[in-house]
């Protein structure tokens, strides 16, 4: 069938390295797989960092804009999709295009990803977040990826059949390389290593964040590489000057596969992960062999796999993640069991094959399901 995609967070395709493009290109690529035809909805993103009338006022004109374009295209039906599939929904990116169009042509729509944010509706986030759960509650299901976003929408869609959970997964597995480096002995340092972007919010607060864990345990030995790059970088070089220089590298920006190849070059992926969605870059970690030290904080227990491959500190304690990672510092074996683990659970149980599978079902509920909704108001 056709489906028409539509990513709110990020404009797909843009170009900018981020664990939520890669997972819309990789969503697109299993919908193709199953041999859907995707078209992908033209539109700028609707995302606002801060609460802005005007800027959201932008954002809903522009989306008339294109709702306008698209009404107008598919008034012919060999034009128009069978299915809209919008990659997020939250009150800092809303659908406004999704729902519309769903209601004018009566179309089946699949939504993963969603969050709804009931504290937001006092204050000045109330507009956004209300445009949000409209199309939260317009969706016919839901495909959730993490068990904070099912609480959520738990809280709101009674039907326990319209959320199915879709476990966050990593295609292409066999081009990461494995973990290939010999083990630590005595007090030669083990190789830490992070990845993401340097830019304000979630990033920038988890790099300070390790910037002041590692500070607890300055005296073992290790060192740290960070791959990334953006606005925040000064302030974040400025946060781990404290400590002697070439104990901690920064990278800049990296293409993917010379990250891929980094990764297999060190020893632990350290990130705490606080308040994030997920991130797949633990995926990515894993699949190269590495054990992981984080925060029990935000998405990140949906891609890991607690005491198996990651150890979880608790969510905001810094001396709680430092313990962590001394821990696997402090013993190779564990390290190295770990490590193991991860690439099985990252190359063999996210490899895509069971994203797949609950996909197919997912396109096959919500098309039934809008079906019987159909029916149900017909006159």
């Amino acid at each position: 069938m056709k489906i028409a995609f539509h990513t709110p967070l990020n404009r797909y395709g843009d170009g900018a390295p981020s664990g939520d493009r890669l997972m819309a290109r990789q969503l697109v690529a299993l919908l193709e797989d199953l041999g859907h035809a995707v078209e992908i909805v033209p539109a700028e993103r609707s995302f606002m960092r801060e609460p802005d009338p005007a800027l959201l006022t932008a954002h809903k004109q522009a989306a008339q804009g294109v709702i306008a374009a698209l009404e107008e295209r598919w008034q012919m039906p060999r034009a128009r999709p069978d299915l809209i599939f919008t990659y997020h929904c939250h009150y800092r990116a809303p659908d406004l295009i999704g729902p519309a169009l769903a209601a004018r042509f009566d179309l089946p729509y699949l939504v993963a990803e969603a969050s709804d944010a009931q504290k937001r509706f006092d204050g000045p986030w109330a507009e956004a977040a209300a445009l949000a759960r409209t199309a939260i509650l317009r969706a016919d299901l839901h495909l959730c990826m993490t068990e904070r976003d099912r609480e959520g929408l738990a809280r709101l869609i009674p039907e326990p059949e319209r959320v199915i959970d879709l476990p966050p997964f990593l295609l292409g597995v066999e081009a990461v390389p494995q973990h290939s480096i010999a083990p630590r002995h005595g007090n030669e340092p083990i190789r830490l290593i992070a990845v993401a972007m340097m830019r304000q919010g979630n990033k920038a607060a988890c790099y300070l964040f390790l910037a002041r864990t590692l500070t607890h345990m300055a005296d073992l030995p290790w060192t740290l590489t960070l791959i990334g790059d953006g606005p925040e970088r000064s302030i974040i070089e400025a946060a781990f000057a404290e400590f002697p220089p070439g104990r901690v590298r920064f990278l800049g920006k990296q293409a993917r596969p010379d990250i891929l190849t980094e990764l297999t070059n060190h020893d632990l992926f350290v990130w705490p992960g606080l308040n994030e969605a997920y991130g797949v870059v633990y995926l990515e970690a894993q699949a190269a062999g590495l054990a992981v030290a984080a925060l029990d904080s935000g998405g990140v227990p949906a891609v890991v796999d607690r005491n198996r491959t990651a150890l979880l500190a608790p969510h905001g304690d810094e001396a709680a993640l430092a313990a962590t990672i001394a821990r696997l510092i402090g013993d190779a074996e564990l390290r190295a069991c770990m490590g193991s683990a991860a690439q099985v659970f990252a190359r063999q149980e996210r490899n895509g094959d069971g994203a797949r599978k609950i996909l197919a079902s997912a396109l096959d509920a919500t098309i039934a399901r809008h079906g019987r909704k159909t029916l149900e108001i017909a006159p």
